[in-house]
């Protein structure tokens, strides 16, 4: 039997997961920086989300015998070591020119599913071709139906497991870091049909559904309303997310969301949540209030500009423990065991919510946090 996680000491050279924040600084643009960080006009988003987060306390329970806990989970019948997901991030070529390929062999090697931007290189047939593990085609619709139905068939062909439509993109957002900089990611300077996006409704995905086989997901749900709708339709996976606060400023944080989903979806569907997810403890969270998986963006883009794939992989890495030690210490040994009893909601936060702020060792002071 494989050592616990939390019992396993971890060698190499990045010890802590803030340890990639400035390595990944200093091989980026100031540009790409800018981008990886930022979000919508005031952020206010963004930081809500990382506010949620940290106003969620623990009810740990002692006594119990947790010598070994499994961090492990099946979801749409794929096999992951932890219950996350690299989460869809554009322009990944802008931290490492390997982009969602080296991300997702990365993903595979350590045993957690990608989820492939269609605005990330090099395209859905390489980064599939690269990921011989359980993966994930996300689509912008660019394009009407047939635009869509193409990019499904091609996904089920390359060996996606599950299709996923982002739903909270009608308008492209004003992302005043990148404005202020002068700044427009080439994909962005040369996306066309724009129009589509803003015109898709439920009719589409009630067609989507209809014609294609593939499990879908529906990426920027924000309320039970929403969630009602897609289950009603038959979606097989509720994702929960405020696109990292970079679409709609003033949104609330993703996990003030969380349980009003899984209130309206009762089981009918699987649900999973981005927006902010940095630690351990913030994935133990999630999946303790009814999530069945999360995603991660920024925190693995910060491994992938640091190291590569090699860097992504120390992050999963460095996750998994914190995950494990976070699940032994609240007295579980398996993910079913994590309820809503073992969280307080209403806590106290003691550190103003950043895009940095689950890591504030990088501080310089309080009130002066590393951007």
């Amino acid at each position: 039997m494989p050592e616990a996680p939390h019992l396993v000491e971890l060698g190499g050279d990045y010890q802590t997961l803030h340890e990639f924040i400035p390595a990944a600084r200093a091989k980026v643009s100031d540009h790409s920086w800018g981008y990886l960080i930022g979000a919508t006009e005031t952020e206010t988003t963004m930081r809500r989300n990382r506010l949620a987060l940290d106003q969620i306390a623990f009810r740990p329970r002692v006594c119990r015998d947790v010598h070994h806990v499994d961090t492990a989970s099946v979801f749409l019948g794929m096999t992951l070591r932890l219950p996350v997901l690299l989460a869809p991030v554009g322009s990944l070529e802008s931290f490492h020119p390997g982009g969602a390929a080296e991300a997702g062999a990365a993903a595979s090697a350590f045993g957690v599913p990608i989820i492939v931007s269609s605005v990330t290189r090099p395209g859905l047939e390489e980064s599939a071709a690269a990921t011989p593990g359980p993966k994930v085609f996300q689509l912008y619709v660019r394009g009407d139906d047939s635009f869509v139905d193409d990019a499904a068939d091609r996904a089920v062909a390359a060996g996606y497991d599950a299709f996923a439509i982002t739903v909270d993109t009608a308008a492209y957002s004003r992302r005043e870091r990148d404005i202020a900089a002068r700044f427009v990611k080439p994909w962005r300077a040369a996306a066309t049909g724009h129009e589509f996006q803003a015109g898709f409704s439920w009719r589409n995905v009630a067609r989507f559904k209809e014609k294609h086989r593939i499990p879908l997901i529906l990426k920027g749900i924000a309320t039970a309303e929403d969630a009602e709708t897609a289950c009603d339709l038959g979606v097989d996976v509720i994702y929960v997310s405020n696109h990292g606060g970079r679409q709609l400023d003033h949104g609330r944080g993703a996990m003030d969301v969380l349980p009003e989903v899984i209130e309206a979806v009762r089981g009918r569907a699987r649900v999973m949540i981005d927006g902010g997810f940095c630690r351990g403890t913030d994935v133990v969270k999630a999946i303790a209030l009814g999530a069945d998986a999360v995603g991660i963006g920024r925190l693995y883009c910060y491994g992938l500009a640091a190291e590569g794939g090699a860097g992504v992989r120390r992050v999963l890495e460095l996750l998994e423990q914190e995950v494990a030690v976070a699940m032994a210490l609240l007295g579980v040994t398996k993910l079913a065991d994590l309820t809503p009893e073992y969280l307080y909601r209403g806590a106290p936060a003691v550190t103003a919510p950043h895009v940095h702020s689950a890591f504030p060792l990088l501080f310089p002071t309080p009130e002066r946090p590393i951007s």
